[in-house]
């Protein structure tokens, strides 16, 4: 079949469209990915098997796509592009990557009428109000989350399959639209088998950190993944763990808030910003740590979605210390891989990481335990079967 895949951004990168593409492309799909272009790139290329094709845009359709539910322009400038696409490349079937262009692809497609898997990665409505830009002026009043979720449960219904990250968010959709209950199909965001098998560790790294009890956290660092909660923790425990180091692997805009309250409490010395690093040393890092991380704040998006990285984490075999966010929590604690501190509360994530200080057997097992779960059920290759079933039974 040949499957035109919908990214309303430029590409690479994206693992979660990569992982999906290439899987297809293993079980004898054709995947044509329609992107976008700020830049030089070229129009056409061939990235591990996916045909992508780039199309132009500028900053005045980016700034515009946050408005898609608010006025027609984003919808008016991207659904030619997308007729376009779908004539060249004689597409059999759409795949829509989250709900922003989906619009636009729902109308382009009329006049072709072909099937439509909507891909939901994230609770966007949701997202969209912990937005910076959504808390004030004037983004606060053209900006409406409210009309996004009516917008997300319209397309669910146009849509013929929807894909959804995790078994709490697919609840969540079915309580909302239970007559749309035998569309979703469940496809995890995890890693592939590559990322611990074909790991090179970078020396450098191992060295700089032997001699610390690490406690890492890697990906988007925007406050609402709870960074200031382990930062805070690090003052009650550096006169109880001497060696102990916090190492942040990523960025966000929000970054000058925390690099501020770390110099603020003038613990400069326990907290490392390594900023963001090329995703082939996120092994390296997680090889070096003592203890992984995930204090993400509780919200109806981060409830019902558990980040990629915990799974990263678990395939080296390293305990978790993650947030009671309702998703994550459940993982953690049905494997036994790891500790659940409260949300936003310092005195409770210092707690937990003395408890894994002062037992070492404990890190061992939890850490075994992550991983077991990892390599033999959890992987990509595992949870992609559920989305090569869907394309085998799809009905052009």
């Amino acid at each position: 079949m040949r499957i035109g895949m919908i990214l309303d951004s430029n590409f690479p990168p994206d693992p979660r469209v990569e992982n999906e593409a290439i899987e297809l492309i293993k079980h004898g799909h054709s995947v044509y990915l329609f992107c976008l272009t700020y830049g030089n790139e070229k129009s056409e290329e061939i990235i591990n098997g996916i045909q992508v094709k780039r199309y132009n845009s500028n900053k005045l359709e980016y700034k515009l796509s946050a408005l898609a539910y608010t006025v027609f322009f984003y919808r008016f400038f991207m659904q030619p592009k997308i007729v376009d696409f779908i004539q060249r490349n004689k597409i059999e079937a759409l795949h829509i990557h989250d709900i922003r262009i989906a619009k636009s692809v729902f109308k382009a497609n009329k006049k072709f009428n072909l099937p439509v898997v909507l891909d939901l990665h994230d609770n966007m409505p949701e997202v969209m109000k912990l937005y910076p830009h959504l808390q004030k002026f004037p983004g606060k009043y053209i900006i409406s989350p409210k009309k996004w979720k009516q917008k997300e449960e319209e397309f669910i219904n146009k849509a013929d399959k929807v894909i959804s990250v995790s078994p709490e968010f697919i609840e969540s959709l079915e309580n909302r639209i239970p007559s749309a209950s035998s569309k979703f199909v469940l496809v995890p965001n995890t890693i592939r088998k590559s990322f611990f098998e074909d790991a090179v560790f970078d020396k450098s790294i191992l060295d700089k950190y032997k001699d610390h009890f690490v406690v890492l956290y890697v990906g988007d660092t925007h406050l609402r993944r709870g960074l200031q909660t382990a930062i805070s923790a690090i003052t009650l425990l550096k006169d109880k763990i001497k060696n102990i180091k916090l190492v942040i692997v990523g960025k966000n805009t929000t970054d000058p808030i925390l690099k501020k309250q770390v110099a603020d409490l003038k613990i400069e010395e326990f907290v490392d910003f390594e900023g963001w690093q090329n995703v082939s040393l996120f092994s390296s890092y997680i090889k070096a740590s003592t203890i992984c991380i995930s204090p993400l704040h509780r919200n109806k998006q981060h409830d019902v979605a558990y980040a990629n990285k915990i799974f990263q984490y678990m395939s080296f075999s390293k305990p978790l210390l993650v947030s009671d966010a309702i998703a994550q929590k459940k993982i953690v604690e049905e494997n036994n891989c790891g500790l659940v501190h409260l949300e936003k509360d310092e005195v409770d994530f210092a707690e937990k990481i003395l408890t894994f200080f002062k037992d070492e057997s404990l890190r061992m097992q939890l850490g075994k335990n992550g991983e077991k779960f990892v390599k033999e059920e959890f992987s990509w290759e595992q949870t992609s079967k559920k989305l090569i079933e869907l394309y085998d039974n799809i009905t052009v």
